[in-house]
């Protein structure tokens, strides 16, 4: 039977877990010339494909407003490029350059060396246990 006093403190710690592991993850960058937001903006459009600013917004849980000053700077660097929308004048489109896509793999390059470094520091036994908590934190996000 379910201890909820257990259960409880099990969902407390393994957010923090999670938290903490993210925070470190999203660290690990190959250079400091993006911020936090327009990295995860880049991200999404590698994801997920071009869109409108609005949409790019919305995914991001930002404003419009806000996201036009990030789409601004990653225009800028080369990362991303507008276009016109094919069926509303009043829209762009935004997409991700071969620049972009590149710092993107880059920077997923850069988390997986660090957390391949990590899992090395591991026994085999720990190593397992993450392999399948991983199978079910991903059947937890609805992933799986």
């Amino acid at each position: 039977m379910s201890d909820p006093a257990h259960d409880r403190s099990l969902a407390s710690h393994l957010r923090l877990a999670v938290v903490r592991l993210n925070r470190r993850l999203r660290a690990q960058r190959t250079s400091e010339d993006l911020s936090l937001t327009q990295i995860s903006a880049l991200s999404t459009l590698h994801k997920c494909g071009a869109m409108t600013p609005g949409q790019l917004a919305a995914k991001e849980g930002v404003q419009p407003p806000s996201m036009t000053r990030v789409i601004a700077a990653l225009e800028e660097l080369t990362y991303v490029e507008r276009t016109p929308h094919p069926t509303d004048g009043r829209q762009a489109i935004v997409a991700i350059t071969d620049k972009g896509l590149e710092y993107v793999h880059a920077t997923i390059s850069a988390r997986e060396a660090w957390l391949d470094g990590k899992l090395a520091e591991l026994s085999g036994e720990e190593r397992e246990v993450l392999s399948r908590a991983a199978e079910i934190i991903d059947r937890m996000a609805g992933h799986g």
